[in-house]
């Protein structure tokens, strides 16, 4: 068994920031990311970006929680959920939606795999 330990996620460098994928307007948020992946079990890590709006691309379940920042995410068909440092959420799978970063956010995350 190896033990990975992600230290101090709060101030981790997480390297060179890229833009989104499906970004919605100006300013085009910059995300930049450490992870530690399990093939065909789950995906942890630490995630960061910048203020911006876009599509959520992730497919999987996804368990996160803010350490940082403030948005909302707009799920399809739904209303707006805010969010600020310490909060958390539990995505379904297949979750499709606008995330709206309002201040640069930081999160810890675990992607389940199926």
């Amino acid at each position: 068994m190896t033990i990975t330990h992600l230290q101090n996620a709060i101030a981790a460098d997480l390297g060179e920031r890229s833009p989104v994928g499906v970004p919605l307007g100006e300013p085009v948020a910059q995300v930049a990311c450490v992870d530690v992946e399990r093939p065909d079990q789950v995906e942890t890590g630490i995630w960061e970006c910048t203020p911006g709006r876009w599509r959520r691309q992730i497919m999987e379940q996804e368990f996160c929680h803010f350490i940082a920042g403030s948005g909302t995410f707009t799920p399809d068909h739904g209303e707006p959920i805010a969010f600020k440092a310490g909060d958390a959420f539990l995505m379904p799978a297949n979750s499709t939606g606008i995330w709206d970063i309002q201040e640069t956010a930081r999160k810890t995350y675990v992607l389940i795999k199926r």
